[in-house]
């Protein structure tokens, strides 16, 4: 459970899966090589998303990926989930702290350097920053919408924990986003609509790895 090690991390969203259940996207990116799963699936019932955390924490728990809840930290609790996500406008970090203690893994999305080092002074692990390139999954207030890796690199110089990207990252984009600091990145769609889930966590693994070379002056193939 340490969120620096994170490469791949996928928000999952039944949705966005072409027919398929999450069940079946997250065993096939457990094959690939994911390293997180964010429980996520907004605009379903609480019962839904409890049902679908056990299973997933079965899973998860067996194969040793690491285990997030999107928000809801009495489901993270129910299904004794690794940790939570919050936003902006969830409970504060402080907070989700006092209620998981000090083992829990601790998210925070944020978009601005201000919000970064406020999400690690209240004791966050990590941050999520975006949206990097834009995004389709929900609405997003300007300021937070396509802030790019410069943003990354900004908030990464300012913060000592760990941070992933998300918001319109693919195979295609994501090396700038590790380049600019970011440990890793999270998708939902780059994953979940692909043909062939698998392949594709692989595939964007990949390129993390190459990336975080190109990082820290290393040679690449």
């Amino acid at each position: 459970m340490d969120p620096s090690n994170w490469q791949t991390y996928l928000v999952t969203q039944e949705s966005v899966s072409t027919g398929r259940s999450t069940l079946e996207i997250v065993e096939a990116t457990i094959a690939g090589g994911v390293d997180a799963v964010q429980l996520r699936e907004k605009d379903t019932d609480t019962r839904f998303r409890y049902e679908l955390g056990r299973e997933l924490r079965e899973l998860t728990a067996e194969t040793g990926v690491d285990l997030i809840v999107n928000d809801r930290v009495d489901i993270a609790q129910a299904i004794d989930a690794d940790g939570v996500h919050v936003g902006q406008s969830d409970l504060p970090v402080s907070v989700v702290r006092d209620l998981l203690g000090p083992d829990a893994i601790v998210g925070c999305s944020t978009a601005t350097v201000a919000e970064a080092e406020q999400a690690e002074a209240d004791g966050a692990d990590y941050v999520g920053i975006g949206t990097i390139y834009g995004t389709t999954s929900k609405n997003v207030e300007e300021y937070k919408d396509g802030v790019g890796p410069e943003r990354v690199a900004d908030i990464t110089d300012a913060i000592s924990i760990p941070a992933v990207g998300i918001g319109g990252i693919t195979t295609d984009n994501a090396g700038p986003v590790v380049e600019a600091g970011a440990v890793g990145v999270a998708v939902i769609s780059a994953i979940t609509a692909a043909d062939d889930p698998a392949a594709a966590t692989a595939a964007l693994a990949s390129t993390v790895e190459t990336a975080k070379h190109v990082e820290h002056g290393g040679a690449t193939e």
